[in-house]
Order: C-alpha cells, then structure tokens, then sequence
C-alpha cells in the first residue's frame, strides 16, 4: 500500500514538474496598416487590442512579458495569429507598454469574458 502510495506521489509530482516547464506562450505584434478588424472595428495602431484565434471579441486579456515582467491589458477585436507557435497578435500601442518588438514570451489571463 505505501508502494502505491509513493508511485502515485511520484507520478503526480513529475507532471506538476511537466507542467511548469511547458513552453511559454508567444505573442507578437501586429502588422496591420489599417482597414477593418474581424470584429468590423477599425484597425488603429494606437489603441490596446489584440487578435487571438478562439476567445470571443470584447473580451479582456492581461498581456504579461516574461522577460520584464511588464503587463498590459487588450481587448480581443481580431482573429489570429496565423502563425504556427504564436498565441497572441497585441497591438503596437500595447507592445510599447509591454517593451517589446516582433515577438516575446508571455503569458495570458483572461480577465472579462
């Protein structure tokens, strides 16, 4: 029984240990010039939004870098990013805030639905 007991505390251990060092998620900022988001919002490159393809439009995401620590807050009015391994296209306004260009680490918490 204390066999068992100790395989089960080894087995749960080792995937909580799996799980801390899953790959962080990526964000990158989004390319967009201009026209219409998925949303039908228009695109601005000074506002704090961002794509991400399943969350629902109008929901808020806190944005954290991994690397500074820095956070900020979206809005999802787009769909994307289209890109294999990226989780996240945040707009340039939110990248300043987030100190970052082209792609970070980070990760999401979804705050209002």
């Amino acid at each position: 029984m204390r066999r068992v007991a100790a395989l089960c505390l080894a087995l749960s251990l080792a995937s909580a240990s799996a799980a801390a060092v899953a790959k962080p998620l990526i964000a990158a900022v989004c390319t967009q010039k201009g026209g219409t988001t998925s949303s039908g919002d228009a695109f601005s490159s000074s506002q704090f939004t961002a794509a991400h393809l399943t969350l629902p439009f109008g929901t808020l995401v806190r944005v954290t870098n991994i690397g500074n620590g820095r956070t900020v807050i979206v809005r999802i009015n787009d769909r994307g990013p289209f890109s294999k391994g990226r989780a996240i296209d945040v707009s340039p306004a939110a990248a300043k805030v987030l100190r970052f260009s082209g792609l970070a680490p980070v990760t999401l918490e979804v705050i209002k639905q």
